[in-house]
């Protein structure tokens, strides 16, 4: 079988933890290739961004329509989107016919781990156009609340956020970080008709976890490009996120880069 091509349309963050960066380690060591199309240059380190260039709209369907013209893209995986114009550019390529049935991951990114802004009013205003293209999105309890235009409040409020967003036509959503019982950690997968899928696990107690939404996102698109149905490319990419947890290398002064390795 030929290798999976994964397409990350994301950011690039400049201390190597979070976005294009943190995408390609992890679609490479689980065994997929990796292709890029930049949508903003990042200046950040472990204690925040400091400054953000959005590329081109034009710019960014160039280097889309470079690797689709070429290379072929199994799954497609969205993180930072840069702005709404953008959103609307890579919205209308995805409904190329030859992009139209592939698989997306879709990571609403809207604030960074050290808390900085990554997206406008606008562009979250435009993320319902990726939602309902997607095979799933992945969004924590910020980013569900936002996009739902409610704040959340235990189980029932998060589980009424996600069926708002799917009755407006948004594809599956995983729910991720939901809320920590007895020291453990859910994520919630929810999808039109049925109850939710939900995965445990303990928490893992540390401040290095720059890059856990990415890592997810990148590794779910892999799974799905390897032809894994959707609840076991969910459970490959969380046990990677953990791996990569506990082997985070302790660097910089604040939320430090995860230590993306091969898993079992």
């Amino acid at each position: 079988m030929p290798i999976a091509r994964v397409l990350i349309i994301a950011g690039s963050d400049s201390g190597g933890g979070a976005g294009i960066q943190a995408d390609i380690k992890t679609v490479t060591l689980l065994g997929g290739h990796a292709m890029t199309a930049i949508t903003a240059l990042t200046a950040q380190n472990t204690l925040g961004v400091t400054a953000v260039h959005a590329v081109p709209a034009d710019m960014v369907i160039a280097q889309i329509d470079a690797v689709a013209d070429d290379i072929g893209v199994d799954a497609v995986k969205i993180g930072m989107i840069g702005s709404a114009a953008i959103v609307d550019a890579v919205a209308d390529r995805l409904d190329a016919p030859d992009l139209a049935g592939i698989p997306l991951v879709f990571d609403p990114v809207m604030i960074a781990t050290s808390g900085s802004r990554l997206a406008d009013e606008a562009t979250i205003a435009a993320f319902g156009r990726l939602m309902r293209r997607a095979a799933v999105s992945t969004p924590n309890l910020d980013e569900l609340g936002a996009l739902a235009g409610t704040k959340l409040s235990g189980e029932e409020g998060i589980a009424a956020a996600a069926a708002k967003l799917i009755g407006q036509g948004s594809g599956p959503i995983l729910a991720t970080g939901t809320g920590v019982v007895a020291g453990q950690l859910t994520d919630l997968l929810f999808a039109e008709g049925g109850e939710p899928r939900r995965w445990l696990a303990d928490r893992i107690d540390t401040i290095h976890d720059h890059g856990t939404g990415c890592t997810l996102a990148s590794g779910i698109a892999t799974g799905l490009a390897q032809g894994l149905p959707l609840p076991d490319a969910i459970s490959r990419a969380r046990d990677f996120v953990r791996a990569a947890l506990l082997a985070a290398p302790g660097l910089g002064q604040g939320h430090g880069p995860m230590g993306h390795r091969a898993i079992d």
